[in-house]
């Protein structure tokens, strides 16, 4: 295949045209493993709060790519020296970044696999690939790993003003038409620049710091800890704890071959080889929906209730608070459920449960974001930002939760 059969053009809602940079780029988004993201959502059950947000970690990937493309456009019109090496390296690392979300992306990141992040898979996926490609992607994977010299790359990656976060902002609030999280994710990256290796924000770029800042916080309690989303994520979760619980008990679950696999195995860290991985790779939304469609039906109580609640969008009550949850509350809805249904507390565990969410918009202590003075001083945000709430948006808000069956 020639060149310019490689040049690809995506028309995307959010920035419109998106030309594919290079031949490499083509490649690996043609691959089996990128494509198989067509099949993740990008924000899990979220699409039952907000019918709109159907989109994939697909488009998300290939508007993050567009960013960076963008940002070293930009950076490389302020004198800083990019080479096309790099380039090609930034672009495929940001390509990459969310290659190892397992189905429904973080809903079910802890489920499938034991204590192992979507980082640690998608690095995986990497080296995998770079065999395959015969070692292109071997400085992508030092960018991506924080390994390389010039620090300011792997911020553009994985950063608190990276272009994923720059990307699933604006994208997130398009899908679910939540406006408050609509930040000008190009006007941000026109404001980039480079000091001493570290990516700063020129000083007239503040206000659209401060934006993106208030708009990250409000779209993690609005959408991404929305109330109903948090309920049905922890359905999802306890649907897959029930099954492997039924599953060591020798009962008969079926479901596709990949996800019998990781049914019947409990894979953690250093189990996850190139055969695991391959596994892994033919997992998505597909598996765990067509199985729950088939487990509505089980004769286990608990499974084929937990299946039918989030099937048929019946799902439970919850009430967050500030403060957290007495212990005889909890205790007060299992008895009550204990003595409707006739089920152990082990089984009414699955249906009455408590637990707490966190939020915090800016990390001071973590890759900060540095504004670049007009003096040449350089600032943590939080200090040169005149907006009281940015000091207030670095500490984490708790809040706590309860989930049990409507009355």
């Amino acid at each position: 295949m020639n060149t310019a059969n490689k040049l690809k053009i995506f028309n995307d809602p959010i920035y419109g045209f998106i030309t594919i940079p290079n031949e490499q780029i083509f490649d690996l988004i043609e691959h089996k493993y990128f494509q198989r993201l067509r099949r993740i959502s990008q924000m899990g059950l979220s699409y039952l709060v907000y019918p709109g947000a159907h989109h994939t970690r697909f488009h998300h990937a290939i508007g993050c790519m567009h960013l960076m493309h963008k940002a070293i456009q930009v950076l490389r019109f302020k004198g800083i020296e990019i080479s096309e090496e790099e380039e090609k390296a930034l672009l495929s690392a940001i390509l990459l970044h969310d290659i190892g979300h397992g189905p429904f992306s973080h809903a079910m990141e802890h489920s499938i696999v034991n204590g192992v992040s979507h980082e640690y898979i998608s690095l995986q996926f990497m080296e995998a690939l770079n065999k395959e490609f015969n070692g292109t992607l071997t400085l992508a994977i030092k960018i991506f790993k924080g390994e390389y010299e010039r620090k300011f790359m792997n911020q553009l990656i994985s950063g608190q003003l990276d272009m994923d976060r720059a990307d699933y902002l604006k994208r997130d609030s398009f899908y679910t038409g939540v406006s408050e999280g609509n930040i000008n994710s190009e006007r941000i990256i026109s404001m980039l620049n480079v000091v001493d290796d570290q990516l700063v924000v020129e000083e007239k770029g503040i206000y659209s710091i401060e934006k993106f800042l208030v708009a990250r916080r409000l779209m993690y309690w609005q959408v991404y800890l929305h109330k109903t989303s948090l309920a049905a994520e922890q359905l999802l979760i306890k649907v897959l704890q029930r099954v492997k619980e039924l599953h060591k008990k020798g009962e008969t679950i079926h479901a596709s071959s990949a996800l019998e696999f990781f049914l019947d195995n409990e894979i953690g860290k250093t189990d996850f080889n190139e055969q695991i991985l391959e596994t892994f790779s033919r997992l998505d939304d597909i598996d765990i929906l067509s199985a729950m469609k088939e487990w509505q039906f089980h004769e286990d109580f608990v499974l084929s209730n937990l299946c039918k609640i989030l099937l048929e969008r019946d799902l439970l009550k919850i009430k967050i608070k500030k403060k957290p949850i007495k212990e005889e509350r909890v205790q007060a809805h299992l008895n009550e459920f204990i003595n409707k249904y006739n089920v152990t507390e082990n089984e009414a565990k699955y249906f009455v449960f408590n637990g707490l969410i966190e939020n915090q918009a800016y990390y001071i202590d973590k890759q900060n974001i540095h504004i670049l003075m007009k003096s040449g001083k350089i600032v943590d945000v939080a200090k040169a930002s005149d907006q009281f709430n940015i000091k207030a948006l670095s500490k984490p808000v708790t809040k706590y939760y309860m989930c049990y069956p409507k009355k």
